[in-house]
C-alpha cells in the first residue's frame, strides 16, 4: 500500500486562518480534487448547541472556504443533514455558520428537505460489509453528491460507540437518510461501506480537522474540552482518522473501522506507513477515555447488550420516538442547562478559542484574526 500524507499543525487565532490555508497546502488539497467539479462543504454538527470540541468550528469553516477559493475552487455549496438530537438549522445559527454562508456566498442545501435533494438506489461497486444486509430494500444516497468533491470538517473527539470519530464518521449524516440509525450495532463497517461508497461517487474526498479543542470523554456531545491548538488535513480519510487517534493515545489498528478499512485498501491506518508533513507529533498522546454518560449506558444495551435482538421492535417502528424523545431531553433539557452550558460559558471567558468564538458571534473575528489575502466576493 502506498504511503498516505497528513499534514498536522499547531494553530493560533491570530493567525487560523493563514493557517488552514498552509495545511490544505501541505496536504495537496489542490491536487486531489476536480477543479471543474462542485464543492459540497459536509460540515459537522454533533450537537446544535454549541459545546467545545463537538461541532466544526467558524474558522474551521472560513478557513475552509478561503483555502478553496484560491486554489481555484470556485463552486461551492454545502450540505446539512439531521438527526434525532440535532437540529440543523438551530446549529448552523448557534455556531456561526450563517454569516459566513452569507459572507461568501454559499448556497445551502438540506438533504432531508425533498426540494433540496432527491435520494436514488444505489449499488455499490464494492464489496459491502453490512449496508446491503441493513437496508435489503436498496441502499439510498443523495443524488446530488454524485460526481462531486467533498470537503469533510469534523473535530478530534472521542465518541460513546467509535472510540474516536473524524472524517469517516462525518460521512454518516449526510451519506445515510434518516433511518441510520438501524446500522448502530454495525456502527464500525457501515463507515468502512460508506467510505467504499464516497470513492465510487465523488469526484474528490478531503478532510480538515479541528483540534484546536479536543474532545475527551463520551461524546460526540457531552464531553470534556481540551485545548490542544492542532489542525489536521488529508485527502486519505483513514490516515486522518489514524493520526487523530494515535495523538488522543488510542492505538489507531484496534479501532475495528480504520482496521478494517485499512485491509480494504481504501486509506492507510498504520501509522508507519503514513508520512506527517507540518509539525513534529511523535510525542502526542493525550491520554484520552471514552467512559459512560446516560445515552452510552442505554445505547450499549439496546445496540450491542441483551436487548439487540429486539432493535427492529424499538427502533424500526413508532416505539423509536420514545427513545428520540429520551434522549432530547436528556441532552437539551438536562445536560446543557444544568451542565454543558456552564462548560461552554467558561470555555469562552477563559479560553483563547472560546474568544475568538465569541468574536464570530459578534462578527468582530477580524478583531482577533490577522488580515488575510484571500480574496472575498462582492469586495
Amino acid at each position: 500500500m502506498a504511503k498516505a500524507k497528513v499534514a498536522v499543525i499547531k494553530v493560533k487565532p491570530e493567525t487560523i486562518l493563514r493557517d488552514t490555508e498552509k495545511l490544505c497546502d501541505l496536504a495537496g488539497m489542490a491536487r486531489c480534487m476536480a477543479h471543474d467539479s462542485t464543492t459540497i462543504l459536509k460540515d459537522n454538527i454533533s450537537w446544535h448547541y454549541p459545546f467545545p470540541g463537538a461541532n466544526t468550528t467558524p474558522w474551521q469553516l472560513e478557513g475552509t472556504i478561503l483555502a478553496l477559493q484560491k486554489s481555484g475552487f470556485a463552486d461551492i455549496s454545502c450540505v446539512q443533514n439531521k438527526t434525532v438530537v440535532t437540529n440543523a438549522f438551530k446549529g448552523e445559527d448557534l455556531n456561526h455558520y450563517l454569516p459566513l454562508f452569507k459572507k461568501y456566498e454559499i448556497p445551502v442545501l438540506y438533504n432531508f428537505k425533498p426540494e433540496d435533494m432527491t435520494w436514488v438506489n444505489y449499488r455499490p461497486k464494492a464489496r459491502m460489509h453490512v449496508l446491503h444486509d441493513i437496508f435489503p430494500e436498496g441502499i439510498q444516497v443523495p443524488e446530488y453528491f454524485f460526481g462531486k468533491n467533498i470537503v469533510h470538517l469534523p473535530t478530534v473527539k472521542c465518541h460513546i460507540y467509535t472510540t474516536t470519530t473524524g472524517a469517516m464518521k462525518n460521512a454518516f449524516g449526510g451519506l445515510l437518510n434518516t433511518k441510520r440509525h438501524y446500522t448502530h450495532s454495525w456502527i464500525h463497517r457501515t463507515l468502512v461501506d460508506l467510505l467504499a461508497i464516497q470513492k465510487e461517487i465523488h469526484s474528490g474526498i478531503f478532510a480538515i480537522m479541528d483540534g484546536t479543542t479536543a474532545g475527551n470523554g463520551p461524546g460526540p456531545r457531552t464531553m470534556f474540552p481540551v485545548i490542544k491548538d492542532y489542525m489536521l488535513a488529508s485527502d486519505d480519510q483513514v490516515a486522518i482518522d489514524a493520526v487523530a487517534a494515535k495523538m488522543m493515545g488510542f492505538d489507531p489498528m484496534s479501532l475495528e473501522y480504520i482496521n478494517v478499512a485499512h485491509e480494504d485498501g481504501l486509506g492507510v491506518g498504520d501509522t508507519r506507513d503514513i508520512e506527517i508533513v507540518g509539525d513534529d507529533i511523535s510525542s502526542e498522546s493525550w491520554g484520552f477515555s471514552v467512559g459512560d454518560n446516560a445515552a452510552s449506558k442505554v445505547g450499549d444495551i439496546m445496540w450491542f447488550g441483551p436487548m439487540k435482538r429486539f432493535q427492529k421492535l424499538f427502533f424500526h417502528t413508532p416505539l423509536v420516538n420514545i427513545f428520540v424523545a429520551g434522549s432530547e431531553a436528556y441532552h437539551d433539557y438536562y445536560r446543557w442547562p444544568r451542565k454543558d452550558k456552564q462548560v461552554f460559558e467558561k470555555w469562552c471567558a477563559e479560553t483563547h478559542w472560546g474568544q475568538l468564538f465569541e468574536a464570530y458571534a459578534r462578527g468582530q473575528s477580524q478583531d482577533i484574526i490577522q488580515s488575510n489575502p484571500a480574496p472575498v466576493p462582492g469586495q
